[in-house]
């Protein structure tokens, strides 16, 4: 488990960086082809364009082989969560942005990065804005990236991923300790 934590370099603001396998056009398909993103984050389709429409399909349970509980602060998410967000900037491989949460009225921003570096790796900035000041929101965000992108690095070099929810319950302990609920 990768086990660099997020910063929160600003207000409402949570910044990941991780070295990844390549070449950076395969992370982009892991970042915008249902299929794929479907195996570390969440199904649904990511239109090509700024503008475009992201679909967030989320099944915690299918993002690895492990049966586990859904904790119980998180019950709501059993049988999946949908929803749906905007391309905000499109410039593959190397950008990609769009908008989170829109139909609570709570928008925030996510933006990747892909950076080529040698031996065939790619840094990957991942930058979720517009988070406000909540503790437990930012908890639960940091907690979230960090166990989406282990999952996501388990994936690219294809190793079997721990269960979302193991892994998230301990990293929201982790994070708290770096928010300082």
């Amino acid at each position: 488990m990768n086990k660099k934590y997020g910063i929160f370099p600003e207000p409402g603001t949570v910044q990941f960086e991780r070295l990844l396998p390549g070449p950076a056009e395969r992370i982009w398909d892991y970042l915008t082809k249902s299929k794929l993103k479907a195996k570390w984050l969440s199904a649904g389709d990511v239109e090509p364009h700024v503008g475009g429409k992201v679909e967030f399909k989320f099944k915690h349970s299918d993002l690895s082989e492990t049966d586990e509980p859904v904790p119980e602060k998180y019950k709501q998410m059993q049988d999946g969560t949908y929803f749906e967000g905007r391309v905000t900037a499109w410039n593959p491989p190397r950008l990609l942005s769009y908008t989170w949460g829109e139909e609570t009225g709570e928008i925030s921003e996510v933006t990747y990065e892909l950076i080529p570096k040698e031996n065939n790796k790619v840094l990957l900035i991942l930058t979720h804005v517009h988070l406000g000041d909540n503790p437990a929101v930012l908890i639960s965000v940091g907690a979230g990236w960090h166990t989406h992108l282990g999952i996501l690095i388990d994936r690219l070099e294809g190793n079997p991923p721990e269960g979302f929810w193991a892994v998230h319950n301990r990293m929201e302990k982790e994070y708290e300790q770096i928010v300082g609920k």
